[in-house]
Order: structure tokens, then C-alpha cells, then sequence
């Protein structure tokens, strides 16, 4: 009882200590990522880019980030999270900034590619970590908490990057500029903060005591143990078995909602005539819901110890959601089905990353969640490039919706096939049922 007391107390300490930095952290990574569907408002006009240019520029982006995930995460197990998180934020944060030299096309795809060579690793990165202090039946709550940074960082910058255009002319740069620079600068502080912030494992941490180290360290180890006999540790099972490759199709299905309403919901809501900051706060009202739910779901995920259905649903939530957007007309209707679309895509992905956490641990772990984000985002290549593509074939936005919409159903029935073919294997209950099967 002693024992279990102690690791619950290093795990609350963990959750205050850790927590609120990497939710920073991420909040500043997914707002350098897609603060260009802002800038596209005046940026696209004043450099002459196309719907389509954009797209493929938004989307090239991932090109960098899905061919170096795998080798920076492998990274990241050798020389460890302080020092290779830090090296992730310092260097994005810097190009993040070169943005704004930016002159056409070609310099907008180039910099896009280098963003996302530099920012490659960090999300698995950040994944494999908290695998290193958090057990599995936390897990769902604490990904969610981590991923809450998402929809915060479009609370927060949606208004903010909306304001910053308004800077446009002051010293002699335009709005948008300003943006990249102001938003990708601290990430480079960030980054040289982590180096003195973070600690690697729990056997590290000072701030706790020497009963809550013993007690979270043979609590993970034992873990990992067992994770060993049902699940996958090699490099090569990580990386070819059905399983694993079955989660990077469901996710890239994923993020390709994902990402199709980060970079486009602000070019929807400027159809209907409003301002800049106007956008930026209409913009936030559906990450505000988003971030509340997907804390809540992923609670109810842990409380009840189900997972397959704490994703299919929110994604059928979010497919049936943005079917409605592409009809729903004036902009309250519009704002309505976005929300509901946010919220379904956001509650489904912190419950997500418990079913790779879940067979995959070691060398596996590191090349198996980075496998899965690779695949996934591979989504964040095609998504925004065929929207781009639809809305310049179409000169409306119902086809892309559609096509969101279509891609999220497909994922939720993804969720529920890979779930019923794991059996028991992600429905285990607080009070110890694993219910594992061998993994296949």
C-alpha cells in the first residue's frame, strides 16, 4: 500500500512539474506550424500565391518532418529528452522566424521543408517521454492533457496572429511577418529553458523524494516487463508488423481533419466578410469547447479503462459534423458545426495514443510512435493540398468539407475494426484486468 502511495504521489508531482512546461512547449510547436493558415489571409495576396501554391506549401511541410521522424526519435532514446528537445525547439523556432523572408514559391516551400526537418521528433518525442514517467492506465488523461495545447494554442493565437497583421507596414515589414518572427522566437528561449528544466527519467528527478523514484521506476519497469510479452520492442517488429501499420493508416485518416481545419477554418470564416481579428477570435471559439472536452473524454477514458469506442466516436462526431459545415450556410450554423467538428477530433486523438503506448515499448516504442506519426502525417501532406486543389476547382468550400468529412469516417471505422480485432487489448479496467491477448 506504501508502495502504491508513492507512486501516486511521484505521478501527481510529475503531472505539476512536467505538464504545464511541455503544454507550452507544444502549444508554441503547433502554432509555429500552422500560423501560415493566417498568414495566407494577407500573405497569399501580397506574394500572388494561388489556393493551390498554398496548399502544396502548407502541406511540403511534412515532407521534412515524415523522413526524419523515425531517425530523430531514435535520436532522442540515445542522447536523451533534455538535449534533444531542446535542439528541436531551438532550431524550428529560428526558421520558424525565417518565414518572413519569404519572397515567392519556391523560398515559401524551401523554409515549409526546413520547419519541418527541424521540427521532426518532437510530438513522438514528447510521446516516448511521458511513456518514461507515466503508466499505462494514466495515459489517456495525460496525452489529453499534453494534446489540450493544440486547441489552446489556437485559442490564444488565433486572436493573437490576427492582431499581428495588424502590425502590417511597422518598420518597414508587413503583418505577416511580423507574425513569423514574434510567434517563432520563443521557442528558441523555450528551448534553451528545457536544457535546464527538464530531467530525463524519474531516477533523476531530485524533486522527488527517494520513495517516489523507487516507487515510479519499478512501477514502469514492471510495465515494460509486460509489455515485452504481448507487445513489440525491436526495431524491426516496430516497424513492419500489421498492428502498427494498421494505427499509421487510421492516424493519417486522422490528421488529415486535423490539419484541414487548422489551415483552412480561417479562410471559411473570412467567406462570410470579417477583419483579421475578427477571424482570430471567431477562430478560437471551437478550440476553447475542444480543449475542455478532450481533458473530460480522456478522464472518462482512464475512469472506465475503454478505448476503441472513446475514439470512434468523436471522430463519426466530427465526420457527421463536417458535413454539416459544407451545408449549414450563415455563419452561426457554420460556427456550430465547426465547433462540433473540433471537439469530435480533438477528444478522439488524446485517447489515440494509448493504443501505440500500449505494444510498443523500448527501441520499439521510440521507432513505433515515430512510425505512426510518420504515416499519420503523411495526411498533413495530402489534406491541405487536395482542399487547396478542391476550393481553386470549385471556388467554394463544400467539396473540401466533404472530403474531411469522408476521411474522419474512415478513420472512426478504422478505430472500431482495429479495436474489436485487438479484443481486450485496450479495454482494460483501473482494478487490474489487463485482459491483454498476444500480439499478432
Amino acid at each position: 500500500m506504501e508502495h502504491s502511495k508513492a507512486t501516486q504521489s511521484a505521478i501527481a508531482k510529475a503531472a505539476r512539474r512536467l505538464l504545464p512546461f511541455l503544454v507550452l512547449c507544444y502549444m508554441m510547436n503547433f502554432l509555429d506550424r500552422v500560423n501560415v493558415g493566417f498568414a495566407a489571409l494577407a500573405m497569399n495576396e501580397d506574394l500572388g500565391f494561388s489556393p493551390s501554391v498554398f496548399g502544396a506549401g502548407a502541406g511540403i511541410f511534412f515532407i521534412g518532418y515524415i523522413l526524419f521522424e523515425i531517425p530523430s526519435n531514435l535520436a532522442l532514446q540515445r542522447f536523451g529528452a533534455r538535449i534533444w528537445i531542446a535542439r528541436i525547439m531551438i532550431s524550428w523556432g529560428l526558421i520558424s522566424a525565417a518565414m518572413a523572408l519569404v519572397t515567392g514559391p519556391t523560398s515559401f516551400y524551401l523554409v515549409r521543408f526546413l520547419l519541418g526537418v527541424a521540427e521532426a521528433g518532437f510530438f513522438p518525442g514528447v510521446i516516448l517521454y511521458l511513456t518514461y514517467w507515466f503508466p499505462a492506465r494514466e495515459r489517456a488523461r495525460i496525452v489529453s492533457l499534453f494534446m489540450a495545447a493544440i486547441p489552446l494554442a489556437n485559442v490564444i493565437g488565433a486572436p493573437l496572429s490576427g492582431a499581428l497583421l495588424g502590425l502590417d507596414g511597422l518598420g518597414g515589414l508587413k503583418g505577416w511577418q511580423w507574425m513569423f518572427i514574434l510567434e517563432g522566437l520563443p521557442a528558441v528561449v523555450l528551448g534553451l529553458i528545457t536544457l535546464a528544466f527538464l530531467d530525463d527519467k524519474p531516477a533523476e528527478a531530485k524533486w522527488l523524494s527517494q520513495d517516489e523514484r523507487q516507487a515510479l521506476t519499478a512501477e514502469l519497469e514492471a510495465e515494460a516487463e509486460a509489455t515485452k510479452k504481448v507487445g513489440y520492442q525491436g526495431l524491426f517488429e516496430a516497424l513492419t508488423r500489421p498492428r502498427v501499420l494498421v494505427l499509421g493508416i487510421l492516424y493519417f485518416c486522422f490528421v488529415i481533419g486535423l490539419y484541414g481545419i487548422g489551415f483552412w477554418m480561417p479562410q471559411v470564416i473570412e467567406t462570410f466578410g470579417h477583419t483579421p481579428l475578427q477571424i482570430g477570435f471567431l477562430t478560437a471559439v471551437p478550440y476553447l469547447f475542444a480543449a475542455v472536452a478532450m481533458v473530460l473524454w480522456g478522464r472518462h477514458s482512464d475512469r472506465t479503462g475503454e478505448r476503441t469506442w472513446h475514439v470512434a466516436l468523436p471522430l463519426f462526431l466530427a465526420a457527421s459534423a463536417f458535413a454539416w459545415s459544407s451545408v449549414s450556410g450563415p455563419l452561426v450554423p457554420t460556427m456550430i458545426a465547426l465547433t462540433l467538428a473540433s471537439i469530435g477530433i480533438y477528444c478522439a486523438i488524446g485517447t489515440f495514443w494509448s493504443f501505440p503506448t500500449a505494444i510498443l515499448t523500448g527501441t520499439g516504442a521510440a521507432a513505433g510512435i515515430a512510425l505512426v506519426n510518420s504515416m499519420g502525417n503523411l495526411g498533413g501532406l495530402v489534406g491541405p493540398a487536395l482542399i487547396g486543389v478542391l476550393k481553386q476547382q470549385t471556388d467554394d468550400f463544400t467539396a473540401s468539407l466533404l472530403f474531411l468529412a469522408g476521411s474522419l469516417a474512415l478513420a472512426g471505422a478504422i478505430a472500431l475494426l482495429f479495436g474489436y480485432a485487438a479484443g481486450m487489448l485496450f479495454t482494460s479496467s483501473r482494478r487490474g484486468k489487463t485482459g491483454r491477448k498476444a500480439a499478432g
